[in-house]
């Protein structure tokens, strides 16, 4: 997927200045793509070029004015043809997991640290994502077919999370078994 298609969906979701393009990456697309601030604006700058979203100036009190950008036509046929293009599964490189594999040829407790620092990004980007499911879908609203659609995608992250947790915890009990085991091993055959 190309930046364009993320920053496409966003700008139908709801029009906006690249600061609060950006923003929006920072608060919930950025769970499932990212980018930084710079590659925004320049997509955004190159979209604007190929006539893929307007940009209007709105003036500011006391500040200079902003340029709020929406799809046009163009952008929005762009994003149809991707949306009907296939997409092949996503396959998972996980660096972790290779090193846990390997920790049999080397120090199985060196690697507790790291899976526990891992644990705690994945505890915090849970509530992160449970905090903002709280705030931008309250039980018994009604909800609009976009908003629906942005709920789905967020549970599935939330569910990701819970079960990147639930396999942390299963890896970190068996590296400390296996750590307890060496040590053990290790005392009998000194």
């Amino acid at each position: 997927m190309a930046l364009e298609h993320a920053i496409l969906v966003s700008l139908l979701e709801r029009p906006g200045s690249g600061y609060e393009l950006a923003r929006r990456f920072d608060r919930s697309i950025g769970y499932f793509w990212t980018a930084t601030h710079q590659q925004i604006y320049r997509v955004l700058k190159r979209m604007e070029a190929d006539g893929w979203i307007d940009a209007q100036d709105v003036p500011q009190d006391g500040r200079p004015d902003k340029k709020v950008h929406s799809v046009a036509a163009p952008g929005r046929a762009a994003l149809a043809a991707w949306m009907a293009e296939p997409v092949e599964p996503e396959s998972v490189r996980h660096t972790l997991a290779v090193k846990i594999r390997g920790a049999a040829y080397g120090d199985p407790a060196a690697l507790i640290a790291e899976t526990e620092r891992h644990r705690t990004a994945h505890a915090d980007r849970l509530a992160r994502y449970l905090a903002g499911e709280r705030r931008d879908f309250p039980e018994g609203g009604e909800p609009t077919e976009s908003e629906e659609l942005q709920h789905v995608v967020l549970r599935g992250g939330i569910a990701y999370e819970r079960m990147t947790l639930e396999w942390l915890d299963d890896v970190l009990a068996t590296l400390r078994r296996l750590a307890r085991a060496r040590t053990a091993s290790d005392r009998t055959q000194s």
